[in-house]
């Protein structure tokens, strides 16, 4: 074996993670099945293929093994999202697909749910016996849950719920299995019990009959023709007074007993609908490693053919390749850099995840919750730009279907606003930094959280006098960890500083607190990116240690600088860089393109994507020679 497939190996290694047997496991089985089905199927056969490869895994135990053994699987929730991530490197509608049926559908019930439902439905689930839906985002609310609309009145005569949907506004869209394959749905309603409204709660609704047909008091209808996914079976579910029985609510949070008396181990309202929420959270997870997936498809694509095209060489011999050119690494290795990165930070959110399940409410969770929508916002972010950059630097092959980014870009755009917009999602980690009523559950609206920041002390600014000032005079050490890590330390206690200062400002001249927060959303955003930036190059920071390999240590600070050179405007403003620095960091940018540029295909082998994943005719693996060897 060569150095370079030894380092490529190692750096696979880190990617893995803890669960590289799972993985390899995953990969082989996906480089088996033929996706050349798909390519020229009418959508309602694509949709019938994704639901037999979704089977064919299901078979091999890949989705259900978050669920416990007695019910087939083998309780390894982050297995479960390790496998998922793994599949965004073949199809992407495969990925979706099975992510409603194990993640969102098979989440809610083992999440939400007792052992009835765990007894009844889990197993059927696992093999697919039973394909179901997730039925939360309504046309009139999105993201919104808290404020849906759906209805389920709680009959006590018959201990049956009566399900509604009362207008178009509360008309379940985009539940994913709907249209044509979901017999179940995990639906989340309003709650009114003896008159008295309950909140958001999950039920379990059968939609069809196992002959497929549409029940009575249930309409389905599909979405249609979509930018991609089109194996997925997208549909709007509404509800005409469909009766189901007192056992269909998922009561792990709380049930109704038969005599119509509504009981839950946590009484307050607020904290029960964020413990229940915070028990799905996975889907943000798997969503931000699915984006990061499909960026290092898209990176090992353009890197693979920036080897072996030559271009604008002297005379008649064009022996010079793309990746030699500045602008080209320019455009990919601080894109794979940041997928390292990222991949780093998903690993220990995931770890996190998988702690808090245990003890779901505990003080843990929000701080999981807040950091799973801030990588989901950053990690789906990442991976449009290096999907497009990708394609770019492929020129016209680029463009051409065969070699895979018409698919990438159109069947992964919709992942910015899966399981939540990535704006609402950073505006949800600005509040969390700005107020300790998460980790206290309780039930503080955006009015009480303004309101709260007018009476805290939040002063704490760091000047050129405190432990700043050695990093902000004179020389710095542009590649040390410390440094890095204290300019972006900087920049996050400086934002949330200021955009709470800016808040208490604007109520104390007579603003209305949430039209105080709507004219603050710009600086929330930024400092919720500088917060998730922060914790990203940390975690990155770790692994490279733990890791022992120097080649790491390069891409990691390729990662950081690639940070704080996009942002030097505003470290310039606030006195953190001189001129100087500021020229400095673009510079060694460049410099470390340049020493990682002999590296570049070690780096996306280490991405461990097989060429039968792939699946571009330019991403065959080039020969290493001359400038692109190790």
């Amino acid at each position: 074996m060569s150095d370079a497939n030894a380092t490529a190996g190692r750096l696979q290694q880190v990617l893995d993670g803890p669960h590289a047997a799972l993985r390899a496991e995953v990969r082989e089985r996906l480089a088996g099945m033929d996706w050349a089905k798909a390519d020229d199927m009418t959508r309602d056969a694509y949709r019938d293929q994704v639901l037999a490869w979704c089977r064919e895994l299901a078979a091999a135990g890949v989705g259900s093994r978050s669920f416990p053994p007695e019910y087939g699987g083998v309780d390894d929730p982050g297995g479960r999202i390790a496998a998922f991530q793994t599949q965004a490197h073949a199809d992407l509608s495969l990925l979706v697909k099975n992510g409603v049926q194990f993640g969102l559908f098979g989440g809610a019930v083992h999440r939400l749910g007792t052992k009835r439902h765990h007894d009844r439905y889990l197993r059927d689930l696992g093999t697919l016996d039973l394909p179901g839906c997730f039925a939360m985002s309504e046309s009139g609310h999105g993201s919104d849950v808290r404020s849906i609309r759906t209805q389920a009145r709680y009959d006590v005569a018959a201990q049956e719920f009566v399900l509604h949907t009362p207008d178009e506004d509360a008309r379940k869209d985009w539940i994913g299995n709907a249209a044509r394959h979901g017999r179940m749905a995990a639906v989340f309603a309003q709650l009114d019990v003896a008159g008295e409204a309950r909140g958001v709660h999950a039920f379990l609704v059968p939609i069809r009959d196992e002959d497929g047909n549409v029940l009575p008091g249930v309409e389905i209808e599909d979405c249609g023709d979509k930018m991609g996914l089109q194996g997925v079976d997208n549909g709007r579910l509404r509800f005409h007074a469909v009766r189901i029985p007192r056992e269909a609510l998922l009561d792990r949070f709380g049930t109704v007993t038969e005599d119509g008396r509504y009981e839950s181990p946590i009484s307050s309202p607020g904290a029960r609908f964020f413990t229940m929420i915070g028990a799905l959270v996975e889907g943000r997870i798997c969503i931000a490693g699915g984006a990061l997936a499909v960026a290092r498809n898209a990176l090992t694509i353009a890197v693979r053919w920036g080897e072996r095209r030559r271009q604008f060489g002297t005379g008649l011999d064009m022996d010079t390749p793309l990746m030699d050119y500045l602008t080209h690494q320019r455009r990919l290795l601080p894109a794979i850099a940041t997928s390292y990165a990222l991949q780093s930070a998903h690993d220990h959110l995931t770890a996190s995840y998988v702690d808090v399940l245990t003890s779901p409410g505990g003080p843990e969770q929000r701080s999981v919750e807040a950091f799973a929508a801030g990588l989901k916002a950053l990690s789906t972010w990442h991976m449009v730009k290096s999907v497009q950059d990708g394609r770019e630097c492929c020129g016209g092959k680029g463009y051409l279907r065969e070699n895979r980014f018409a698919a990438l870009r159109a069947d992964s755009d919709v992942f910015v606003t899966f399981e939540g917009d990535n704006t609402v999602l950073l505006q949800l980690v600005a509040k969390t930094l700005l107020s300790d009523y998460a980790a206290q559950f309780e039930d503080l609206d955006a009015v009480g959280m303004v309101r709260t920041l007018s009476t805290r002390q939040l002063g704490r600014l760091l000047s050129e006098s405190g432990p700043l000032g050695r990093f902000t005079r004179g020389d710095v050490e542009l590649r040390s960890t410390d440094w890095q890590a204290t300019a972006l330390r900087f920049r996050e206690e400086r934002m949330v500083d200021a955009l709470a200062r800016r808040l208490r400002r604007l109520t104390q001249e007579g603003t209305d607190p949430l039209r105080a927060l709507a004219l603050c959303q710009d600086h929330a955003l930024a400092a919720a990116t500088a917060h998730i930036e922060r914790i990203v190059h940390e975690r990155f920071a770790a692994t490279v240690v733990a890791a022992e390999l120097p080649l790491l240590k390069d891409v990691a600070d390729l990662a950081a600088l690639t940070v704080l050179e996009r942002d030097r405007a505003w470290w310039l403003e606030h006195g953190f860089f001189s001129p100087d620095t500021a020229k400095a960091v673009q510079k060694e940018v460049n410099a470390l393109c340049g020493e990682l540029r002999p590296h570049a295909l070690t780096l996306v082998e280490g991405f461990g994507i097989p060429d039968a994943l792939l699946r571009a005719p330019i991403a065959t693996a080039p020969q290493r020679s001359g400038a692109g060897s190790d």
